[in-house]
């Protein structure tokens, strides 16, 4: 297992304080010698409490609405419902969770569709086992994680469906809870703009830029500007541009 990185936009990894009550995770994994592995190294964290694990999806769902985890490290393949079925499931019982992808794909329609379905973050199995750790208290913390050639993959996507948005195909109204201005920052995120290239875009500065995308956040519920493009993507913001 190699290294990781935080999905862009977000802030490295902290450690919580010392008096905060432990992270409760819920370990999701088929294969049993794995899962343990997985469940040793958390065990020896003060300020992580493991409060189960299971080896299929259904089980998961079953698992999180009855231990209410904080996070829940989950693989995507598994017999009987698969990690983004039960990541679905999961977000509807249990919405405060925030879900991580720990797998072996590296397939874009799984990253794509584990973000859809609410994963937080989408790492490969090949993250060091001593750098686990920090990203369950950082997803725990409101951060996103994915593995770095992942997130290479989904800046691509956002940008070739950006492109295939600019055709002739009618745009959804924009989210009533968001202004006008926005939801123009908001589109601009999804096609990976960074703060400053949004702000020459509209003519204003990146602490403007800043501060939009924080209310879009907060008001959208979301926690990344990764999430937040997932959002614009699956609910067409982009399409006629």
């Amino acid at each position: 297992m190699s290294g990781h990185a935080p999905a862009p936009g977000t802030a490295p990894a902290l450690h919580p304080a010392a008096a905060a009550d432990p992270v409760r995770v819920l370990v999701v994994d088929d294969h049993a010698f794995f899962r343990r592995g997985l469940v040793s190294v958390l065990a020896e964290e003060p300020d992580i409490d493991v409060v189960g694990e299971c080896g299929d999806g259904d089980d998961a769902v079953r698992q999180a609405a009855r231990l209410r985890p904080d996070v829940v490290l989950m693989d995507v393949w598994m017999p009987r419902s698969s990690g983004i079925d039960a990541c679905a499931g999961i977000k509807r019982t249990v919405p405060d969770a925030k879900i991580v992808m720990l797998t072996m794909s590296d397939e874009e329609d799984d990253l794509f569709e584990a973000l859809k379905a609410g994963a937080t973050g989408y790492l490969l199995k090949e993250i060091a086992v001593d750098e686990l750790p920090d990203a369950v208290r950082a997803v725990a913390d409101g951060q996103s994680f994915i593995n770095p050639s992942m997130a290479t993959k989904l800046i691509g996507e956002f940008t070739a469906l950006a492109r295939r948005g600019r055709g002739g195909r009618s745009r959804q109204a924009a989210p009533p809870q968001l202004t006008e201005r926005e939801t123009e920052v908001l589109r601009l995120v999804a096609r990976c703009l960074n703060n400053k290239e949004i702000a020459d875009e509209l003519f204003i500065s990146e602490h403007t830029v800043k501060n939009h995308v924080r209310n879009i956040l907060e008001k959208l519920q979301l926690h990344s500007r990764t999430e937040a493009a997932v959002y614009a993507v699956r609910e067409k913001l982009l399409d006629g541009e």
